[in-house]
């Protein structure tokens, strides 16, 4: 095994930049003053998220509450990029003038020390905001549902993303992700903790409907046909998705072969939920614990 490969961080997107201020506000002290509580082969890469009522948004229908000014100084402090989630796939021309999303993009652009992106699934988005703030980098969102092997390769080509988000029913096609190059790996984002049904097809219908509702249109809710989607997102659930990427996969599997990139979901979930993310996928097991009581002992910090 190439032990440059061996050598490979991971390195987790997580969600929640707006959404779960004061749970990062806590958290990211820990990672910061106990690393060794960490996994030393993992790394924050990026926290991602949308305000409430946002034009651009998608994916989600955004719900975070926190002043962009904040969110923008906390990331800056701790050297974190900040991701915009501007993943509306059905915006028009009319809607790029969106005096909110201007300012936020106004805000992040410039984000010292980590540079700051934008997730996104609109063409005509990314033309004009590689040339209103060419500070940004690129993330190619997996509102796009690449489930096709060759699409996600074609996205992989394109210069403009630095990172492409395939459809979670691709995370375990290795006999094709092992014929990608070493350039084409280091753009690939796997989401890992997806509770979505795997044979669903309706995914893009269901992001769309999201896309017309940040546009405030008037539209009927999307009905989940999944087994089980009346339970909601449980993460036991999503360990037994066909497409569940945990820890030993990473280890194991991802980082020998050359992918170092992974998203967690989870941004229209509750915060106590994406402390368990946090505990799951990079603290190490005898110090979670302790995470857990140093996070919920925050008199400030109401997880539920």
């Amino acid at each position: 095994m190439d032990e440059t490969r061996m050598k490979m961080k991971a390195f987790y997107h997580l969600p929640g930049l707006f959404e779960f201020y004061d749970l990062y506000s806590a958290f990211l002290p820990l990672f910061r003053a106990h690393r060794d509580w960490f996994y030393d082969w993992c790394e924050i890469g990026s926290i991602y998220g949308a305000p409430a009522d946002c034009l651009w948004g998608g994916g989600r229908v955004g719900f975070g509450e926190e002043r962009p000014e904040r969110a923008a100084r906390l990331m800056r402090e701790y050297g974190v990029s900040a991701r915009l989630t501007f993943s509306n796939s059905l915006l028009g021309r009319e809607h790029l003038s969106d005096a909110k999303c201007n300012a936020l993009c106004a805000l992040f652009e410039n984000g010292g020390a980590a540079e700051n992106g934008v997730i996104i699934a609109s063409d005509l988005l990314l033309e004009y905001l590689r040339k209103t703030y060419p500070g940004f980098y690129f993330v190619s969102s997996t509102t796009k549902v690449l489930t096709e092997f060759e699409q996600l390769r074609a996205e992989l080509n394109r210069e403009e993303f630095r990172f492409v988000v395939p459809d979670f029913r691709l995370n375990k096609a290795f006999d094709r992700l092992n014929t990608l190059t070493d350039k084409q790996k280091q753009k690939v984002e796997f989401l890992c903790n997806e509770c979505c049904w795997f044979f669903c097809p309706d995914r893009k219908a269901c992001y769309e409907n999201v896309s017309r509702k940040n546009l405030g249109e008037n539209c009927p809710e999307h009905v989940c046909l999944s087994p089980n989607a009346q339970r909601g997102y449980r993460f036991s659930d999503a360990m037994k998705n066909p497409g569940f990427i945990g820890i030993e996969d990473i280890q194991n599997v991802y980082l020998p072969m050359g992918f170092s990139h992974f998203k967690i979901e989870g941004r229209s979930l509750g915060s106590a939920l994406i402390l368990e993310f946090l505990l799951y996928y990079m603290t190490r097991p005898e110090r979670q614990l302790q995470v857990r009581e140093e996070i919920y002992l925050d008199s400030e910090l109401d997880l539920f």
